[in-house]
């Protein structure tokens, strides 16, 4: 019998890290939007920055997993991007103007650009062992965990000061605490890839079925409206006070969480059914946060928090049984990178749309991501509609 209790311990490690990560950035994330508008930026500002960051937070993984698998460097690369991606948080309470504080959001996610594909591949190694979608899920669950005490924290800090720039100096206490546990983790498992047999994964080529899934996921990207925008929409119409945007976020972060063990469960059992069957109700998200009153955009911000659950956990799992893992880190750059182009330009005419007409905004989140269904079935049936076996 296979001990699992190393890859757990992994898992639950690299949660750890990303638990304080995510209360960092994310943290963050939930005051930008509102914090460039107060800088003096526009609609079209916060959509162009936010889908920008993405852009480069997905598009440079191109570079990160290539380099991750030629160099087999994966903790160095994986430590390199968390400093980055970390410290530029806290020094946004420096930043005077929004042209500053939209670069340190631009840095932050270039630093997630390095790391992401080097940390995803030593989680699948783990993930071997414990079934893709549940070690992705849980991983992502205690991400998410951070993600929702974070804003909780930056809500305390405004209600408290009412300054943005002490909620961003206070994010520097999780973001050093994150490195340290990465640190441990490094020295605790110095050889990852050790947790997997050198033989699993279907191929060592991006063959067709990654290419059609990947456009099925960039469909989604396309039309899942990015956070800030949405936080700029509520402090524009003011449907809701200041201090609870970031505890709106905080409850969506929660959703996710949990979404995501379910969803991370449903995959190994169901295969790519449960992520179509998200996709099918999340779409709607959009219209009841951009078009309704203060209960519809709580509603419409649950089922963003279950489509972000099934975005950051499952989504990975299906890349890593997909592909070899000798070439994991090439696929997850590769994907990212599909994934972020399509982010950025979804966030970017959302932000125009924004600023012009909110019912085509609406139309055209819903209409992108329930475009990706058809492609996501093509997948299912060539995987034989169930959960892949690595």
């Amino acid at each position: 019998m296979i001990n699992s209790r190393p890859a757990v311990r992994f898992v639950i490690m690299l949660g750890v890290v990303s638990l304080f990560a995510d209360m960092t950035y994310e943290a963050a994330r939930s005051i930008t939007g509102p914090y460039l508008a107060i800088l003096g930026a526009s609609a079209t500002v916060v959509g162009f920055v936010a889908g920008l960051g993405e852009l480069i937070g997905y598009g440079l993984r191109v570079i990160s997993g290539l380099l991750s698998d030629r160099t087999h460097r994966y903790w160095t690369i994986t430590i390199i991007g968390y400093a980055v991606n970390l410290l530029a948080v806290p020094a946004m309470a420096l930043a005077g103007r929004w042209e500053t504080a939209a670069i340190l959001i631009i840095a932050e996610r270039f630093g997630k650009a390095i790391r992401t594909p080097a940390r995803d591949a030593m989680l699948s190694h783990a993930a071997h062992q414990m079934g893709r979608g549940w070690a992705f899920g849980l991983h992502e669950a205690m991400d998410q965990v951070g993600a929702m005490i974070g804003p909780i924290i930056v809500a305390a800090v405004l209600a408290w000061r009412g300054s943005y720039q002490y909620g961003f100096a206070v994010l520097a206490i999780p973001a050093v605490l994150a490195l340290i546990v990465l640190a441990v983790a490094r020295f605790t498992y110095p050889q990852p890839q050790d947790l997997e047999p050198s033989g699993v994964g279907r191929t060592t080529n991006l063959r067709s079925t990654y290419w059609l899934y990947l456009a099925g996921v960039a469909c989604i990207a396309l039309g899942f409206a990015d956070f800030p925008l949405a936080a700029f929409h509520m402090k524009a119409t003011a449907v809701v006070p200041d201090t609870w945007i970031p505890l709106i976020y905080a409850g969506a972060m929660g959703v996710d969480a949990l979404s995501a063990l379910v969803i991370g469960r449903l995959y190994d059992r169901q295969g790519l059914r449960s992520i179509m069957l998200i996709v099918a109700v999340s779409a709607w998200s959009a219209p009841l946060v951009f078009l309704s009153g203060r209960v519809s955009l709580v509603l419409g911000m649950i089922l963003w928090g279950v489509g972000m659950g099934a975005l950051e956990s499952t989504i990975r799992a299906v890349v890593a049984d997909l592909v070899h893992r000798d070439r994991r880190a090439t696929a997850y750059g590769v994907f990212n990178a599909g994934f972020g182009i399509a982010w950025f330009c979804g966030s970017a005419l959302m932000g125009i749309l924004y600023d012009h007409s909110l019912l085509s905004l609406a139309i055209f989140s819903v209409a992108a991501q329930i475009a990706s269904l058809p492609l996501l079935r093509m997948v299912n049936k060539r995987l034989g509609g169930h959960a892949v076996k690595a």
